[in-house]
């Protein structure tokens, strides 16, 4: 059986503007039990923020996308946690990984209102970091899925069309 906690944090993040009667509701768990589970994570760090995924397309906004991934030379006593951390204060960085494998060490994702924008973006401010050995840059073309959410009205299935002879 799965932690109130547990069950709580599930729900939450699925939707954040479910509210504690209806969580409780949901669970069984005593509205007041629910409300001292939420304000000890949001208290605790576990719950980071509440957000709101946007379709800005459909909004009428347009922003430009990209993943970037880097490859890194660490210094002797210094992790990809400084580096992470130089990364993570630029405003338009939407999300910073570290990655396993060879080929990169870190991966973000970018947001600019232009092609140029993000371009130029990486080539002066994240190329150009000490210990950055390379980087790749993938514009993102279409977004089908965010944080579990579909940007699809419709999912057209795949026809395949005859062939007559």
């Amino acid at each position: 059986m799965k932690d109130k906690v547990q069950e709580v944090l599930e729900i939450l993040e699925y939707d954040a503007k479910v509210t504690p009667e209806e969580i409780s509701d949901l669970t069984r768990i005593p509205v007041e039990e629910v409300k001292e589970i939420i304000a000890k994570c949001e208290a605790d760090g576990i719950i980071r923020k509440y957000k709101t995924v946007i379709d800005w397309e459909r909004a009428d906004v347009s922003f430009i996308y990209a993943i970037v991934q880097i490859k890194v030379s660490l210094e002797r006593g210094s992790g990809y946690e400084r580096m992470a951390e130089r990364i993570s204060k630029y405003q338009n960085v939407r999300s910073l990984r570290l990655l396993s494998g060879d080929d990169f060490d870190l991966e973000f994702t970018v947001r600019g209102k232009t092609m140029r924008d993000v371009a130029f973006f990486v080539a002066d401010k994240i190329a150009t970091l000490e210990n950055v050995q390379s980087t790749a840059t993938h514009f993102i073309l279409k977004t089908y899925k965010v944080d579990g959410v579909t940007f699809m009205d419709e999912i057209e299935e795949f026809k395949r069309q005859h062939v007559s002879l």
